[in-house]
């Protein structure tokens, strides 16, 4: 039994099978579990967390009611449950409606002559996203001491508020929602009793927080009115006769352990090989997973026209690519990862010679690697479509060497803190992405450096420890 628990849909630590058979642990990827990790571990904390794959479901079999922690394994530190939730289950209700629909709503991508489409298979498969927050619900209902703290995260548990409120009443329940939220013209595309549903569920927490205000009065935006019976005054949400309570807290990172975790051996080598492929050249740095939000096309079709309006450059700019594959079990990102593909041959097919290859993509992961990028960048892009903060944006400048200018989408979270030193960009604008490059580029060393000073200073300002105290906080 634990005073505080977290729920959330990935965890800290996932495992695959090495060549011999058995299970290696790696470290959990996402803005989530980077800004979790460090706040779990060594703290009375427990971890909530489902099982993503087989070797997941092998390791979570194989500990006690799914503790990796008791079972030996490195969980940095944190007391982790990991939940063996039938597979079915949960590929319904992660790809069907978690990743298919709710992100696709809140982050705005739908095409809307050919999709949402809501039919008898998508009910079912909504009937399996409401079985996986109800082991969620259950699971946090059973790990819980009296009169403790649930934290629940995400879009993957929207219902698991409600569920755990009414199994355990006397629990204090806050859900935390990492994404965007959508403006209730866009929301109401859910059939109308899903819309009850989502909203209905985050209320069952005593307090709902979101990571800028934008998306904050959005939310409150479509309970107001899209949620009959809800009653909206102030950040106070009344429906189903109790309140909760609305609130807004940033994300940042922690400065020390991410420069820490920068001076590592691995780090160093893969700098070095950067430095060896790159040259004495300018370089731009991206990295992100391959996700539709992120944006990664447009921004390649940016660093083209670039050079095409700009053959200034040539031969003195490279641009680093680097993403982490996302959701391959979905067809729409397996398309979207070859179109990266396909932008970035047609670029160096354009404009690469000899003695200078202008792109380099990979998609892998490798977080040293990335750690590597953001030390040697000159210039930082990060152009979502839409996020609900983005953690890129923020680790670039904490770690760049010499200074980084920082191109940065308006419609990410992060412009809200960033904007005064970053180089905003509206991210369907190619043309004018381009020119903020070519404006990035040019920009002079001290001016650069000065701006990203301050662009790390915001950055730290709010790590991961506050962060998710105040969420904690907000339930006393």
């Amino acid at each position: 039994m634990s005073r505080i628990v977290v729920a959330s849909n990935r965890g800290p630590v996932s495992f695959s099978r090495s060549e011999g058979g058995g299970l290696t642990a790696r470290r959990g990827g996402g803005g989530l579990v980077s800004g979790l990790a460090g706040v779990a571990a060594g703290t009375e904390v427990l971890w909530v967390c489902a099982a993503l794959g087989d070797a997941d479901r092998e390791a979570a079999g194989r500990a006690p009611d799914g503790r990796l922690d008791l079972a030996g394994h490195d969980t940095g530190g944190a007391a982790v449950r990991m939940l063996d939730i039938p597979a079915p289950t949960f590929q319904r209700a992660y790809n069907s409606v978690a990743n298919s629909t709710l992100w696709f709503v809140h982050h705005l991508l739908y095409e809307t002559p050919r999709a949402p489409h809501f039919d008898a298979r998508f009910r079912r498969d909504w009937q399996s996203y409401e079985a996986y927050n109800a082991a969620f619900a259950d699971a946090v209902a059973q790990s819980a001491e009296p009169g403790a703290k649930a934290v629940v995260q995400d879009y993957h548990l929207s219902l698991a508020p409600r569920m755990l409120r009414e199994r355990r009443p006397d629990l204090r329940v806050a859900h935390f929602s990492h994404t965007p939220w959508a403006p209730p013209e866009y929301f109401r595309m859910l059939p109308d009793d899903l819309v009850i549903a989502v909203l209905g569920g985050i209320l069952g927490a005593d307090h709902a927080g979101f990571l800028t205000r934008r998306w904050a009065d959005a939310f409150l935006a479509c309970c107001d009115q899209l949620l009959p019976g809800a009653r909206v005054e102030d950040r106070d949400v009344t429906y189903a006769g109790r309140t909760t309570r609305v609130g807004v807290h940033g994300l940042g990172v922690d400065g020390r352990s991410l420069r820490e975790r920068a001076a590592r051996p691995d780090v160093a080598e893969r700098r070095e090989a950067l430095r060896a492929q790159v040259g004495g050249r300018k370089l731009i740095v991206r990295v992100d997973r391959t996700e539709l939000s992120k944006n990664i096309v447009r921004g390649l079709a940016a660093y083209r026209e670039l050079l095409a309006t700009h053959p200034e450059w040539h031969g003195r700019v490279v641009h680093l690519a680097f993403a982490y594959p996302s959701r391959t079990d979905l067809a729409e990102y397996r398309a979207y990862t070859e179109a990266v593909h396909e932008t970035a041959r047609a670029i160096s097919e354009e404009f690469a010679t000899p003695d200078w290859d202008p792109l380099i993509v990979q998609v892998n992961d490798d977080y040293p690697r990335s750690l590597a990028a953001y030390s040697l960048a000159d210039v930082l892009l990060v152009n979502p479509i839409r996020d609900g903060m983005n953690l890129v944006a923020k680790e670039g400048p904490v770690l760049s060497a010499d200074g980084c200018a920082l191109v940065l989408s308006r419609e990410a979270g992060a412009a809200a803190e960033l904007a005064d030193d970053a180089l905003l960009v509206n991210p369907y604008d190619v043309s004018k992405t381009a020119e903020a490059l070519h404006h990035a580029l040019l920009m002079p060393p001290g001016e650069r450096a000065a701006r990203c000073g301050r662009l790390a200073a915001a950055a730290t300002a709010l790590p991961p420890d506050r962060w998710f105290a105040g969420q904690l906080d907000a339930l006393d």
